[in-house]
């Protein structure tokens, strides 16, 4: 099979074209022929091996030689115990932590982050919904317990950095909260399509000197911090990041007990895969049914994957960045 391939750390020259040996399904794995999967500002700094980044993609060289975390595709085999899928079912889900996605095939395990993918939902579609919306929902949701009525400021509105932002204004505003969105002018069409109430272009004012609170603030490109943004608070609003810093950690384990401003990081991808693939199902069922849209960026196909992860590496894209594998049935 056909799959993208890195052997050493740097820019997206190192990312090849290769034929690989297709993956056979373990007793509780499905195969799936992957149609679409996503470049996320994750998987750059993964390829870059910068920071915090070697820490986990590997001290030396890659751990992961093969990127992708966003599968949406068909079954084509399964394991001897596989139960909860079978052959011609159409998925769409995460590959976990292993990732793996930017390849022809590949092998999931049956109790993963995936769920099955209705009709009417595109498979770029279907990549783009795994690549933000997982981590915006349980921020919004579980950790900043959103609430109709509520004021919400969702610093990168657009997904320059990440599709997290773009996601974030569409469920704040299905959730029932007022959205103000910061995000360049030039985005400001697109986060008001989104949903959003009052915009604030960050290349001409100061969003932490608005003079303005809010329940919330979301900072979905981890671009700010808890001290500078405590002003924006009220007295029981809560700061959240999606980025670590020493600072952020050592804030949540101080204010994470106290009913006063609060300021916390979480770390989505460490939830129970089962609840994963909850959210999964519950973000699809809002595709289909109109009440959310995944922003698509750009599309490339799978021989041109370092031209999108050089894309994403400007930090200029607008939600999701999406590798097409097999145009597959159409739908």
């Amino acid at each position: 099979m056909k799959a993208i391939v890195h052997h050493t750390f740097g820019s997206p020259e190192v990312l090849h074209l290769e034929d690989v040996p297709t993956p056979a399904p373990q007793t509780h794995e499905i195969l799936l022929r992957n149609h679409a999967t996503t470049v996320t500002s994750a998987e750059t700094a993964g390829r870059q091996g910068k920071g915090f980044a070697r820490l986990y993609f590997g001290p030396l060289r890659p751990r992961f030689e093969i990127l992708g975390s966003a599968v949406a595709g068909e079954v084509v085999a399964t394991g001897a115990a596989v139960e909860r899928f079978a052959v011609g079912d159409l998925v769409v889900g995460g590959v976990g932590p292993r990732f793996g996605a930017l390849a022809e095939f590949v092998c999931v395990a049956e109790n993963a982050a995936i769920t099955r993918l209705p009709d009417h939902v595109s498979w770029a579609e279907a990549a783009a919904v795994a690549d933000g919306a997982l981590t915006a929902l349980p921020f919004l949701r579980d950790h900043a317990d959103l609430q109709p009525g509520q004021h919400i400021l969702v610093n990168g509105a657009s997904g320059a950095s990440g599709a997290v932002g773009s996601a974030a204004v569409q469920l704040a505003k299905h959730l029932g909260a007022t959205v103000t969105a910061v995000s360049s002018g030039r985005n400001h069409d697109l986060v008001r399509s989104l949903g959003a109430d009052d915009l604030i272009d960050y290349t001409r004012e100061d969003f932490t000197r608005s003079g303005k609170t809010y329940d919330v603030v979301f900072d979905a490109v981890g671009k700010s911090s808890y001290a500078r943004c405590k002003r924006l608070l009220t007295p029981t609003g809560r700061y959240l990041t999606t980025v670590p810093s020493l600072g952020i950690l050592a804030r949540t384990l101080l204010t994470s007990r106290s009913k006063r401003r609060r300021g916390s990081i979480a770390f989505t991808g460490l939830r129970p895969l089962a609840k994963v693939a909850e959210d999964l199902a519950y973000v699809i069922s809002l595709v289909e049914s109109g009440d959310y849209r995944p922003v698509i960026d750009r599309t490339y196909p799978l021989g041109e994957t370092a031209e999108a992860h050089r894309y994403v590496d400007t930090e200029r894209k607008r939600g999701s960045v999406v590798i097409t594998i097999d145009p597959g049935p159409e739908r």
